[in-house]
C-alpha cells in the first residue's frame, strides 16, 4: 500500500483513495452525482411527509392514522337520503370513493332508473339496456353468485348447478328466474333407504340409466321402470311421466345426461354410475341444496339486472 500516491497524481486528475496494490492498481474516490444526492435527500423527505399524512406507524394500543381524508356519499336508513360522509384516507374508504362516485354517474343513474322502470321483455328487447346489463349484472354476479355458481355461472358437479347449459330445475322463463332469486331455492328428494330393498333400489338405478342411454334395456331395467312408475317407488310424481322433470317441484330432467347432484359423467364404468345413483336414491336430498332468498340482501332493481343477466348466461327461453 502507497501512502502518499495521490501526492503524486497530477492536477486535474481524478483523486483516488490513496490506496494501491501491486504497484499500480488505484482505487478511485469518485463522488455520487449532485442530482443524485438531492433525489435521495428528497425521497427521504418524502417518507416522513408521507408517514403522517397516510396511515404508517404503530404507535402504542394504535397507530399514525394519517391527516388525508376521502369523501363519499352514503344512503342514510333513517330517513333514507342520500348524505356525505368524510372519513380518514385508508383503502377502504378510498374504494367506498369509487363505489360512490360511480353510482353518481349521470348515465348510470340514468340507465339505473331506465331498468328500475322497464319490465323484462322491454330489457331483453333494448340493445342498449342489454350492455349495461352485461356490465352491471357482471359485478352484481361476482359479488353474490360466484362463490357458488363459480365466476362464469359454471357451477360445481354435485353442488351448484350449471347456469350455462340452458337446464333449468325451476324454470329458465324470467319470472321463474326472478322468483328464485326472490325466494330462494330448497332442493329436496326423499331417501328411499328405508322404502326400496337393495335389489330394488339396484332395478331403478339401472332404469334411471337408461333414461339417459348410459345402459342397455334389459330385464333389470324393466323391473326398475315398474317401480319408477309405480306406488311402491312413485319416482314419477316428481320427475314426470316422461321422466323429463317438474319445474315447479324442482325434479330434474332424467332424460338429458345433465346431472346436477350426481356427476356421472365423470365416472368411467358402468358400475360407478350404478353405484353413485344408488347413493343417491339411498340417502335422497335434503337441507344439501338450499339457495338463500336475496328479496332481503339486493334492492328490486338488482335483483331484475341479475336475473337478466342470469338468464343470458344460458340462453334460457
Amino acid at each position: 500500500m502507497n501512502e502518499n500516491m495521490n501526492e503524486k497524481q497530477s492536477a486535474g486528475a481524478v483523486q483516488t483513495t490513496g490506496h494501491a496494490w501491486d504497484g499500480d492498481l488505484q482505487e478511485y474516490n469518485n463522488p455520487l452525482p449532485r442530482w443524485w444526492l438531492w433525489c435521495f435527500y428528497g425521497t427521504a423527505v418524502f417518507s416522513v411527509l408521507y408517514w403522517f399524512i397516510y396511515p404508517s406507524w404503530p404507535v402504542g394500543q394504535t397507530w399514525l392514522k394519517g391527516f388525508g381524508s376521502v369523501s363519499y356519499t352514503i344512503s342514510d336508513k333513517a330517513t333514507g337520503k342520500e348524505k356525505e360522509q368524510e372519513y380518514r384516507w385508508n383503502t377502504r374508504s378510498l374504494l367506498l370513493e369509487d363505489l360512490s362516485d360511480a353510482a353518481n354517474n349521470t348515465q348510470r343513474k340514468e340507465m339505473m332508473a331506465k331498468v328500475r322502470t322497464a319490465d323484462y321483455d322491454q330489457i331483453l328487447k333494448d340493445r342498449k339496456m342489454m350492455e349495461f346489463v352485461r356490465s352491471v349484472g357482471k359485478g352484481l354476479f361476482g359479488d353474490n353468485c360466484a362463490a357458488c355458481h363459480g365466476r362464469g355461472g359454471q357451477g360445481v358437479a354435485g353442488m351448484y348447478p350449471n347456469l350455462t347449459d340452458d337446464d333449468w330445475l325451476w324454470g329458465g322463463g324470467m319470472n321463474q328466474i326472478h322468483q328464485t332469486l326472490v325466494e330462494g331455492r330448497n332442493g329436496f328428494m326423499p331417501a328411499f333407504g328405508t322404502v326400496l330393498k337393495p335389489e330394488q333400489m339396484d332395478d331403478v338405478a339401472e332404469y334411471v340409466l337408461t333414461l339417459s342411454g348410459e345402459a342397455r334395456p334389459g330385464e333389470a331395467s324393466e323391473r326398475g321402470k315398474e317401480i319408477f312408475h309405480g306406488q311402491v317407488g312413485g319416482c314419477y310424481y316428481c320427475h314426470g311421466a316422461d321422466a323429463k322433470g317438474v319445474q315447479s317441484q324442482g325434479a330434474a330432467n332424467l332424460t338429458d345426461r345433465i346431472w346436477t347432484v350426481v356427476d356421472l359423467p365423470a365416472l368411467k364404468t358402468p358400475q360407478d354410475k350404478k353405484t353413485a345413483l344408488k347413493n343417491l336414491i339411498t340417502t335422497g336430498v335434503n337441507n344439501t341444496r338450499i339457495m338463500p332468498a336475496w328479496k332481503d340482501r339486493l334492492s328490486p332493481t338488482d335483483v331484475k339486472l341479475l336475473a337478466v343477466y342470469v338468464r343470458q348466461l344460458g340462453g334460457a327461453k
